[in-house]
């Protein structure tokens, strides 16, 4: 059934001359024309291949882009009159997955030098993957115990299956990388040590841990808890048969589809204006799931009885000009979902790097950090962000650390260090 729809939505697409899906809509230029031509001339290997070589994280993005806003929002069959867009997400899905499952990932010759890579979001795996690809030794840090970082831990598996991010580790050790689990950066091990060890560049791709808070009192209380905990393990939380969820975002959705999941009958998203802050389909997917949304509320405390919230009203011009008295909304746990901040661990224990007021790492253009030899990308430069965004960041500076790579192995070449001695090799106890 899945083939023969996408089979149906790649000969609906119109192979538009201007294609406004792959030049308006995809942060990443996607060849999404090229790629329907290849798949359906029965080259669906090249296709996937096409795919991959322009975001590695192609799959994943298939499952979780706003493609509304994006490369469907931008089709033209979408523009008529009862028209709906080519079903490019099920497309890229079909074609990517495939080739995820088949090929094993091309790598050129060694270039010995070693790259070390702390986090596995996407901006970290897609660094790892471009470098590694290219020849680079590199060692992935994750603090926690598999890889993928919020994509594994913040976005729930009936959204993005585990699977994909399992045959993605799969992929990379296949590659030469090697990934250490539950080791976390700025703790017994610092970023001096990777470079006394002998990496030659260093890439932070930490992301967005910590919880935002609310600001608000009763947010200490034991009924209260944060999106980013509860969705990295729903399974320890006893939330009740009704909670509240502060906060409209895909994460906001997310929390409130794995409550209705794990049990609680009734649940609220609380929204600050008149409209959500998610993509409009994650929003109906969690009304179709159970969840009620109310608009226009302004949370003024948390309480054991649940949240204090306020209506809000608005003028022509979308200010908030009044509130009125707060009300009770009565329920068991408020789950706050308000965004994420980075966590300052590296940034604490790490000389010479700077962080902007935010608590982000500032960066130049190319990634580059106020440390030599240390470059950053996705959100824990740009705060909390669409995973999109964090690739096409993080492609930019995986091609400025070759760029610096080489320019160090040449300049290491021009001072003609002598080799060190071998170690004598061990194959016994005497």
């Amino acid at each position: 059934m899945m083939a023969v729809h996408v089979i149906h939505e790649a000969h609906r697409c119109l192979q538009c001359k201007e294609p406004l899906c792959m030049l308006h809509g995809c942060p990443l230029k996607t060849d999404i024309p090229g790629m329907i031509r290849e798949f359906l001339a029965g080259n669906a290997n090249k296709a996937g291949a096409m795919l991959f070589e322009n975001n590695p994280m192609s799959d994943v993005c298939s499952m979780v882009c706003d493609h509304e806003k994006q490369c469907e929002g931008h089709c033209l069959l979408s523009k008529e009159p009862g028209g709906s867009a080519v079903q490019i997400s099920a497309i890229e899905h079909y074609i990517s997955d495939l080739y995820l499952r088949k090929f094993s990932l091309a790598r050129r010759a060694r270039r010995g030098q070693r790259v070390a890579v702390i986090g596995s979001g996407p901006a970290g795996l897609t660094v790892a993957t471009k470098l590694a690809q290219h020849g680079y030794d590199v060692t992935i840090f994750e603090r926690m115990d598999q890889i993928g970082g919020l994509m594994r831990y913040g976005i729930p598996d009936f959204r993005l299956p585990r699977r994909i991010l399992d045959t993605y580790a799969h992929k990379l050790k296949r590659l030469g990388v090697h990934i250490r689990p539950h080791t976390t950066l700025g703790g017994a091990l610092r970023l001096d040590d990777l470079f006394a060890d002998g990496y030659d560049a260093v890439f932070i791709g930490a992301g967005v841990w910590r919880a935002r808070r609310l600001g608000v009192k009763g947010e200490t209380l034991g009924n209260c808890h944060y999106a980013i905990d509860y969705l990295q393990d729903p399974y320890v939380y006893e939330l009740g048969p009704r909670v509240a969820i502060i906060g409209s975002g895909n994460d906001a959705m997310d929390a409130a589809r794995t409550a209705i999941r794990h049990g609680s009958e009734q649940v609220y998203v609380v929204a600050r204006h008149y409209e959500v802050s998610s993509s409009k389909r994650q929003a109906e997917y969690a009304q179709a799931d159970g969840a009620e949304i109310i608009y226009a509320r302004h949370t003024v405390e948390i309480t054991p009885e649940g949240p204090l919230l306020a209506l809000r009203h608005f003028d022509e011009n979308g200010k908030c000009t009044r509130e009125d008295e707060a009300k009770l909304l009565q329920v068991n746990s408020t789950i706050i979902s308000v965004s994420q901040v980075p966590k300052d661990k590296i940034a604490r224990t790490t000389h010479g790097l700077e962080t902007n007021e935010r608590g982000l790492i500032e960066v130049d253009e190319n990634g580059q950090t106020t440390r030599e030899g240390v470059f950053s990308g996705g959100d824990v430069v740009t705060g909390a962000s669409r995973v999109v965004l964090a690739v096409r960041n993080a492609k930019k500076v995986a091609a400025a650390m070759e760029r610096y790579l080489e320019e160090k192995a040449a300049s290491d070449a021009g001072t003609q260090r002598a080799p060190e001695a071998p170690h004598p090799i061990l194959h016994g106890f005497e």
